[in-house]
């Protein structure tokens, strides 16, 4: 049994990085599991590798669409999540333990087998024409990408936009990849009632580093092509230096704030590494394997920023740390911001406009209808 602040696995027997567009390195049972299983070796060296496994796609047979939030670390009280499990494969993202609710793996699962919601658009359209709904900003982008990979043709994210645009229902988006600019149109149409904002996440831009860490986000230069094309669009759009790493990536903090205002931010964010539940070991396992030379030296700074653990759950400390090393980030990302001059304007997005469309309004009278008739029967 390995103990607390061990590494994942002996010095000989330590995972190579792999190169097949994913990102963890094993995809050991999740916590629900009684059988668990471990990586091991029988003493062959193959010289033939396994085939990279591929994604597959199963529809979410969701009743409802809007999820509801009561953490106080979060500025929002509703979501909505078009998929479950993320193809871009961070290492560090902090919903790959939701992939053990399903029976599945929070390594390789998380990012091989998507869920996603085919009736997301319908099922939104029935809860915001219910009379019990009360109209406030929509996040989208707070557990798993609403632009990642899959996105680009199975357009869920687009007709979940195209509902809230019809109902005048404000939206904030936080995402990795440069396929938000697709709908620069609903975006741009939005943006002009007050309705939208946009995040850009760039966690670093070290194009090796990305490519290691994020395999299928867009590159970092594109999710800045993305931020100044949402600008240009007149979509308020903001960069979140998100997760930041002691050792890894909190060296370029000024340098991505910088870029981001000159591709068009006006505002900023950021978070530091968390790293709850099967996280710590998936992400112990990939940064022995990927930056062996600095691994130590990174998990060590992490726990001085968790109270000597790699993770604290409390509300209050689980996004930002706490101790000198946290304190550091914090005063440096407020010194770049003042500096830049970000985060002088906060977007108040609309929510008086709301209204339920005269199409949806009585799609919601006939079904109120037909339910009253099967009753009767």
């Amino acid at each position: 049994m390995k103990k607390p602040g061990e590494p994942l696995y002996p010095d000989d027997e330590i995972p190579q990085p792999q190169h097949n567009g994913r990102g963890a390195l094993s995809n050991a049972s999740s916590r629900y599991d009684d059988e668990k299983k471990i990586r091991t070796t029988d003493g062959w060296d193959l010289e033939d590798e396994l085939p990279p496994p591929r994604t597959t796609l199963t529809k979410d047979a969701t009743r409802t669409i809007l999820a509801r939030n009561t953490s106080p670390d979060v500025p929002f009280d509703r979501s909505i999540n078009p998929y479950r499990g993320c193809e871009h494969g961070c290492i560090y993202c902090f919903a790959r333990p939701t992939h053990a609710y399903l029976g599945l793996s929070p390594g390789l699962d998380f990012e091989t087998k998507i869920l996603f919601k085919p009736d997301a658009a319908t099922l939104l359209t029935a809860e915001l024409a219910s009379p019990k709904y009360r109209p406030d900003v929509v996040a989208m982008g707070t557990n798993t990408d609403p632009y990642q990979p899959v996105e680009r043709d199975l357009k869920i994210t687009r007709s979940i936009l195209r509902v809230l645009s019809d109902f005048n229902n404000p939206v904030g988006i936080v995402t990795k990849n440069h396929l938000v600019t697709r709908d620069i149109d609903i975006l741009g149409d939005m943006a002009k009632r007050n309705l939208a904002e946009v995040f850009l996440s760039v966690t670093t831009l070290d194009k090796a580093l990305a490519r290691d860490m994020e395999p299928r986000a867009s590159a970092p230069h594109r999710r800045l092509d993305a931020i100044k094309a949402l600008a240009d669009a007149g979509v308020p759009v903001g960069v979140m230096t998100a997760p930041m790493i002691p050792g890894l990536n909190d060296h370029e903090m000024e340098a991505i704030l910088e870029k981001a205002t000159e591709a068009g931010a006006t505002r900023a964010g950021f978070t530091v590494l968390r790293l709850p539940l099967e996280i710590k070991d998936l992400f112990d396992e990939w940064l022995r394997a990927n930056r062996p030379d600095r691994a130590e030296k990174v998990l060590s700074l992490i726990r001085q920023m968790r109270g000597g653990a790699l993770y604290q759950a409390e509300f209050g400390l689980r996004m930002k740390g706490e101790g000198p090393i946290a304190q550091l980030l914090g005063a440096r990302f407020q010194a770049a911001v003042k500096r830049l001059g970000l985060n002088k304007i906060r977007y108040r997005l609309d929510t008086l406009r709301f209204a339920v469309p005269e199409p949806a309004r009585t799609a919601l009278v006939d079904a109120k209808r037909d339910a009253r008739q099967m009753k009767l029967l």
